[in-house]
């Protein structure tokens, strides 16, 4: 090893779902809505005037968090927003993470999260989620440095109620708390109103998922106003640029547009539901996921394998080896059409290698 490379900061990457660019593709691996953006998005990126690209973005983004407070009947103070949920996530775990004792999050989760605690030299604990995917809230009821998780949790796709997320952060009040709502506008409550009343919980949204933006990189997080300062304090010396002119204006779009977005939303969960459905005819199991994707296992098809076949006819999903999911895919959740073409595969396949009784 050279001298120079002793200084150096290693860990271990994220490893982001695979993107692959297949005209013929259906692309069910990286939990995308596959409804297009909001009509005034569109109308956004078209009135963009593009001269005013050379001059520096609002460091604030205050268009973009004032309309995210008034969606959610908040005070600006109460808003964060940054480049993407894993932008606002990563400045959470730099700001608050901070106490020395481990930090808590789920042995299977989010694969970010212990990224993020390596980078920042955060110790962390993963108590195991039970036989059937669940949070136990009584793992969390000890001490720690902080607590994070998803609601619904990825890739399992299962929720927590409110009334659990209540008593983990009521035993908690001496650290933050922070709920990483990603999937939750498929079927999950939010843990939103529990922040007038615990100052030290902090609730992540993004507008990847249910307000199809993937592309444009928009995250928000909303708590007290102090932690929202905190968290502002962090960035402006990290990054004051952090958001472009052209989300700020798209972003200020899709919010607004209520109706678009539980038009979309509805969509995929009556599509997620109808596929539970014909996926239990073919002899997969799952938990209820509440989220934009199914996590399945089939008792007698090998995961790796079907993934491997979905692969090769260009219907990509997402496989996780090793350890308890090493035999589950998570399947994200498309339009009927593309569900129908992925389901009409899986079931061939079946038959082909007589791995299931019809």
């Amino acid at each position: 090893m050279s001298n120079w490379e002793k200084n150096i900061r290693r860990v271990t990457p994220y490893t982001p779902g695979e993107q692959p660019n297949q005209p013929d593709m259906i692309k069910l691996n990286t939990n995308e809505n596959p409804y297009p953006p909001a009509p005034g998005v569109a109308r956004a990126l078209r009135d963009t005037e593009t001269d005013a690209l050379r001059l520096y973005p609002d460091p604030a983004a205050k268009d973009l968090v004032h309309a995210i407070a008034e969606e959610y009947g908040l005070q600006d103070e109460q808003v964060f927003v940054g480049v993407g949920s894993d932008d606002v996530l990563a400045m959470s775990f730099l700001t608050f993470f901070n106490g020395g004792k481990p930090i808590l999050f789920p042995d299977i989760t989010y694969s970010f999260y212990d990224v993020w605690a390596d980078l920042f030299r955060i110790p962390y604990e993963r108590p195991e989620l039970d036989a059937h995917f669940h949070i136990r809230k009584e793992d969390y009821f000890r001490e720690n440095g902080g607590i994070i998780f998803p609601n619904p949790n990825a890739p399992t796709g299962v929720s927590l109620p409110l009334s659990d997320i209540e008593d983990i952060v009521a035993h908690n009040q001496d650290v933050i708390v922070i709920v990483d709502e990603a999937y939750v506008d498929f079927g999950t409550q939010s843990a939103l109103p529990l922040i007038e009343k615990y100052e030290n919980l902090l609730v992540v949204q993004t507008f990847s998922k249910s307000r199809s933006m993937a592309g444009m990189r928009i995250g928000y997080a909303m708590g007290c106003p102090k932690l929202i300062k905190y968290l502002n304090d962090v960035k402006y010396s990290f990054n004051s640029y952090t958001m472009n002119r052209t989300s700020i204006a798209a972003g200020v779009a899709a919010i607004r547009d209520q109706e678009y977005f539980l038009e979309t939303c509805t969509k995929i969960i009556e599509t997620r539901e109808w596929t539970k459905k014909e996926l239990k005819k073919l002899g997969f199991t799952f938990e209820d996921s509440k989220a934009n994707f199914i996590f399945a296992t089939h008792e007698n098809c090998p995961a790796q394998k079907l993934f491997q076949a979905l692969r090769e006819h260009h219907i990509y999903v997402r496989y996780f080896p090793g350890g308890r999911t090493e035999n589950h895919l998570r399947i994200t959740i498309g339009t009927r059409e593309e569900m129908e073409t992925f389901l009409g595969f899986v079931k061939e396949y079946l038959k082909k290698e007589n791995l299931w009784k019809f």
